[in-house]
C-alpha cells in the first residue's frame, strides 16, 4: 500500500474481525429479494407498524436531516413502545436522536441504545444535543463516526446491494481512527482508496410529504438520503403528511422518490415531522426545540431528571397517539409555522 506508515494502534484495530452493527449484507440481500413486488394496501397505524417491525437489538435508520423532515411521530411511538439495545444509523440529526437518548437517560429499562453510526448530532444554531452528549461523554454508547458524505455513501452501498463502497475521502485523515472503514490499494490505479461498509438498518423511519396506499412516496425539497435509507433497510415505515390517490402517482411517475416495493408500512400522520420542518407544509418550531434542549441542559447541570421526565410525561407518555401530542401545541403556533413555510410549491395531483 502506498503512503506513510500506519498508526500501530490503528493497525491492531484493523486486525479485528469486522462485525455488522445490524443486519449483515447477506441477510439484507435475502430479505430484499424475498419481498413481494405486488401492489397491496400497506396502510396501518403507528402502533401497528412499530409493533410489527421494531424489535430489541434493531438497527434503526433515521431519515431526514437535522430538523428537516424528521420522523418524529415514529420516534415518539418507539419510545412509548419501549425497545432495548438499539443501534441508531443516520447522517445528521438533532431532536429525533436526542429525544431517544433522553428516553434512555430517564429509564434504560424501557429504551436503551448500544451504538450510534453517524456523521453529526446537534441542534445547529441552538447548540449541542445535551442528552446525546451525556451518553457519549459517559461512555454509555459506542460511536462509529463518518462524514456526511461517508454515511450517505454507506446507505448508497446498501441500496445498491453491495457490501462496501470506495470513496476518496476520510482515508488518510483522523477519520480513520473513529470509523470502521479500511484503506486498500486500488487494483486498477495502485493508489490508496478508502472502503466504507454498507449500512443496512433493520428498520428505516422515513417521513415524506405524500404517499399512496402502496408506498409510492413523493419528496419535495432536499431528499436527505431518504430514498437510500429506505432501500437499505430490511423494513421501511413511512409516515406521510397526506395520502394521495395512486392515479396521481401514475400521472407523474417521475415524482416518485421512494417506490412501493421497498416500503412495508404507510402511516398517514399530519404534522408527523413536528417540531421539525416539512417543506411545503410547515417550518420548524424553534421555541419547542428550546424547551426540549433546556430540559436536557438542566439534567446535565444538576444530575436530576425532573425536567426530562416532565417533558416525556407531557409530550410522549401521556399521549396515546401523535395527534394527542400535536393537540398540545397552540393553534396560533401551528398557524405561524405554516405561514413561515411560505407555501413552498409542491405537486398534489
Amino acid at each position: 500500500m502506498k503512503g506513510g506508515m500506519a498508526n500501530p494502534a490503528l493497525t491492531r484495530c484493523r486486525k479485528k474481525r469486522f462485525e455488522w452493527w445490524g443486519p449483515t449484507f447477506e441477510e439484507a440481500r435475502k430479505v430484499a429479494l424475498s419481498k413481494s413486488k405486488g401492489l397491496k394496501d400497506k396502510r396501518m397505524s403507528l402502533k401497528e407498524s412499530v409493533k410489527k417491525f421494531v424489535r430489541d437489538g434493531a438497527n434503526i435508520g433515521i431519515g431526514g436531516f437535522v430538523n428537516t423532515r424528521i420522523p418524529v411521530a415514529a420516534i415518539h411511538e418507539i419510545i412509548r413502545y419501549g425497545v432495548k439495545n438499539l443501534t441508531l444509523s443516520f447522517h445528521s440529526q438533532a431532536y429525533a436522536v436526542d429525544i431517544l437518548c433522553g428516553a434512555m437517560i430517564i429509564d434504560e429499562n424501557n429504551l436503551s441504545i448500544e451504538r450510534v453510526e453517524l456523521a453529526y448530532e446537534a441542534h445547529e444554531m441552538l447548540g449541542l444535543a445535551p442528552c446525546f452528549r451525556y451518553l457519549v461523554e459517559k461512555g454509555l454508547i459506542e460511536l462509529d463516526d463518518y462524514t456526511n458524505y461517508g454515511m450517505t455513501a454507506r446507505f448508497k452501498a446498501a441500496a445498491m446491494g453491495v457490501p462496501f463502497i470506495p470513496v476518496m475521502e476520510e482515508g488518510g485523515t483522523s477519520m480513520e481512527t473513529v470509523n470502521r472503514g479500511r484503506m486498500i490499494e486500488c487494483p486498477f490505479t495502485g493508489e490508496n482508496v478508502y472502503l466504507l461498509p454498507a449500512c443496512h438498518p433493520t428498520v428505516g423511519l422515513i417521513h415524506v410529504q405524500m404517499a399512496d396506499i402502496y408506498g409510492n412516496c413523493r419528496i419535495f425539497g432536499t431528499l436527505c438520503t431518504c430514498p437510500e435509507i429506505a432501500q437499505a433497510s430490511l423494513h421501511t415505515i413511512v409516515t406521510t403528511e397526506v395520502i394521495i390517490p395512486n392515479e396521481n402517482v401514475r400521472r407523474y411517475p417521475n415524482l416518485t422518490e421512494i417506490p412501493w416495493f421497498i416500503v412495508d408500512a404507510v402511516v398517514e400522520q399530519p404534522w408527523g415531522g413536528y417540531p421539525g420542518a416539512v417543506y411545503g407544509f410547515y417550518w420548524y418550531d424553534v421555541e419547542h426545540l428550546r424547551l426540549w434542549i433546556k430540559a436536557g441542559r438542566d439534567f446535565r447541570k444538576t444530575g436530576k431528571t425532573d425536567a426530562l421526565e416532565n417533558y416525556f410525561n407531557r409530550y410522549v407518555f401521556e399521549c396515546e397517539t401523535f395527534d394527542d401530542f400535536i393537540s398540545k401545541v397552540p393553534y396560533k403556533t401551528l398557524k405561524r409555522l405554516k405561514a413561515l413555510d411560505g407555501n413552498r410549491p409542491i405537486i398534489w395531483d
